[in-house]
């Protein structure tokens, strides 16, 4: 029988190689952030908060774009550390949990959450970050999936068996344990609207990466039921996924990945009165 990750031991994973996991993970296309400038009015002097700012890859991204200042909620103090070497004093980190985070109300333009809001019971999470949202704010969750169900993966169909009996993500994320679904987007959308947002938008970004054996192995290793596991069932697969990777794909394998990002606006407080 398949397991689920427990959210509390989730947010202790992905402390064990902070830097392993910044470069093998293959970050997030341009197109979110596009999304956000045009959309959400990202640009110079956004109040922004980030959950779930692990190594900063989406958080050094967000600076480039002018927000400022960005306070990021890391609850992991290992990636914590290793997020305030990579972005200085320009970041307000906050070692802690959403949940238990002291955060001001109505302070932010902008709140995003790259991959990881997931670990996070959402009916609790959406409500605190909107309270921390000013009046007309905008809320970003993406995820972005390592597998497009809509289009054809070899590489997927070759190692399904293998992966099958890994622990999968928390019940009910946007992954559904591997990779986007259709039920988890719908969970999502049914969410933001639960908790009062407006303008709420799903937007799917497809887009692709090439990986040789080494940068799949790199990879997986970073990824969540492989980091639950014990270590010798944990190099004993990524052995096996680097091997097919290498002598069944010619050492080069192309991973078709999805985006999808949801955004979301606060009411105004004209709105929030009608």
């Amino acid at each position: 029988m398949t397991t689920r990750i427990d959210r509390a031991q989730g947010r202790r994973l992905f402390g064990v190689d902070p830097a392993g996991y910044d470069v093998a993970r293959p970050g997030h296309p341009e197109r979110v952030y596009e999304i956000l400038v045009e959309r959400c009015g990202l640009g110079p002097g956004s109040t922004t908060l980030e959950v779930g700012a692990g190594t900063g890859q989406a958080t050094r991204r967000l600076l480039e774009l002018g927000a400022t200042p960005l306070v990021a909620i890391e609850p992991n103090a290992e990636l914590a550390r290793f997020l305030a070497k990579r972005v200085g004093q320009a970041v307000e980190i906050v070692v802690a949990p959403l949940e238990d985070a002291r955060l001001p109300e109505s302070a932010f333009d902008l709140a995003a959450a790259a991959s990881s809001f997931h670990w996070i019971d959402e009916s609790i999470g959406l409500e605190l970050v909107k309270r921390t949202l000013r009046p007309g704010g905008w809320i970003a969750l993406w995820w972005t999936g390592f597998g497009d169900p809509s289009r054809p993966d070899p590489f997927r169909d070759a190692t399904a068996e293998l992966l099958d009996e890994m622990p999968r993500s928390p019940v009910g994320s946007h992954r559904d344990g591997r990779t986007p679904t259709e039920r988890g987007s719908a969970r999502w959308i049914s969410a933001l609207e639960a908790a009062g947002f407006a303008d709420v938008s799903c937007d799917e970004i497809p887009w692709s990466k090439t990986f040789d054996a080494a940068g799949i192995r790199a990879i997986f290793s970073t990824f969540s039921p492989f980091l639950a596991i014990d270590e010798k069932r944990r190099n004993a697969v990524l052995d096996e996924l680097e091997r097919i990777a290498r002598t069944d794909f010619a050492d080069r394998v192309e991973k078709p990945i999805l985006t999808s990002l949801y955004t979301a606006r606060k009411l105004d407080r004209m709105e929030a009165t009608r």
